[in-house]
């Protein structure tokens, strides 16, 4: 199984996140703010991955640290279980509908950092989550992960549902990305001859 674990330790975050990319969907995730608990949660479950995450941050500052700082630390958990990425999908996207809310996202583990989020959540928080941050975490997967992440709210009324659906299809997109193809088998998801 393609397995990693990833320690990140600042003066302001203190994460262990261990990750397998070939599981079952099985979860344990505690960061102090529980509605990004529940999207991560939601990523492991729809992504088909295993992840553990225990974080500690200065949220008596803010939440921003820690929002970031996990979505680098998954970013870099899925770049050391993957290795050298060789056959490998590479790109993946889904389209995920959720009652009122359609979300699209797409991903592309091609080892150039970059994100797009287009969220069109007016509401200031969701649960305890400052829902600015959501741009975070994605930017930090992006630099972690070295991958092209692009998320975007079609349309819908609900800030709550934008921002599931946008995970929902992230972990979709992720796990089509991260998924093996027979046809590759050995090589390289590029004609570069370099992710």
């Amino acid at each position: 199984m393609r397995r990693a674990v990833i320690e990140r330790r600042t003066s302001e975050t203190q994460i262990a996140l261990g990750l397998a990319l070939d599981g079952k969907g099985r979860y344990r995730v505690r960061s102090g703010i529980r509605f990004l608990d529940h999207m991560l949660e939601l990523v492991a479950r729809h992504g088909a991955f295993d992840l553990r995450v225990d974080a500690r941050g200065d949220l008596d500052v803010d939440q921003h640290h820690t929002v970031e700082d996990l979505g680098i630390a998954l970013g870099e958990a899925v770049s050391k279980a993957l290795g050298a990425r060789t056959g490998i999908n590479r790109a993946g996207y889904f389209v995920m509908p959720m009652d009122e809310t359609l979300a699209v996202a797409a991903v592309d583990l091609g080892g150039r950092p970059h994100a797009v989020v287009d969220l069109r959540a007016p509401a200031a928080r969701v649960g305890d989550l400052q829902t600015e941050l959501v741009h975070d975490f994605f930017e930090g997967f992006a630099i972690g992960a070295r991958a092209n992440v692009h998320v975007k709210v079609l349309y819908g009324r609900s800030s709550h549902h934008k921002i599931e659906a946008v995970f929902k299809a992230f972990a979709r997109a992720l796990r089509v990305a991260c998924a093996r193809d027979k046809r590759l088998a050995k090589m390289l998801p590029s004609t570069k001859g370099l992710l």
